[in-house]
C-alpha cells in the first residue's frame, strides 16, 4: 500500500480514502472534483493592511528626509532631522521582513473557501472544506495521483 497523503485528519493511500471522517474505498469514488468558493473580503483587506503597514515607516522616513532638506535651520538641526529620516527607513527593516512573512502566510492560505467533492453510488458527499490553498492543493494532487488508472489495477 502506497501512501499519498497524510495529516490528522486525511489519508489517502492506493487503497482508500478517510476524509471528513469518512472512510472511502478507491473503487467507490466515481468522479471527484473541487469547487472554490467567493473571495474572504477580510482576508484581501487584512493584505491591504500589511502592505500600508510596511510603507508607512518609509513614507515618515522620507518626509522627514524631504523636510529636513527644505528647512530653513541651523545646519545641525537639518543633519539632526536628516539622521532621523533615515534612522526610520532603516528601522523599518526587521518589523517589514516580520509583515512580508505574514503576507506570504497569507498567500498560502488563500483568499477563499475550497472544497473537494465526490461522485459515490450514493451521490455526491463532501470530502474536505479548508481554506487554507496549499494544503488543498496537496490533498487534491495527492488525491488524483491515488484515482489514476494505472494505480488502481
Amino acid at each position: 500500500m502506497t501512501t499519498y497523503y497524510r495529516d490528522p485528519e486525511v489519508l489517502i493511500t492506493s487503497s482508500g480514502v478517510r476524509m471528513n471522517g469518512r472512510d472511502f474505498r478507491l473503487p467507490e469514488l466515481l468522479q471527484v472534483w473541487y469547487t472554490r468558493g467567493s473571495r474572504s473580503w477580510g482576508v484581501i483587506a487584512w493584505r491591504g493592511a500589511l502592505g500600508l503597514t510596511i510603507l508607512l515607516p518609509v513614507l515618515v522616513g522620507g518626509l522627514a528626509i524631504t523636510v529636513a532638506l527644505l528647512m530653513q535651520a541651523a545646519v545641525m538641526t537639518v543633519v539632526a532631522v536628516l539622521i532621523g529620516g533615515i534612522l526610520v527607513g532603516l528601522a523599518v527593516v526587521p518589523v517589514a521582513d516580520l509583515l512580508l512573512e505574514r503576507m506570504d502566510l497569507s498567500y498560502d492560505r488563500g483568499s477563499r473557501s475550497l472544497e473537494i467533492w465526490g461522485r459515490v453510488h450514493g451521490g455526491e458527499v463532501l470530502l474536505l472544506r479548508t481554506d487554507n490553498a496549499q494544503r488543498f492543493g496537496r490533498i487534491y494532487r495527492a488525491l488524483q495521483r491515488a484515482l489514476e488508472p494505472a494505480v488502481r489495477r
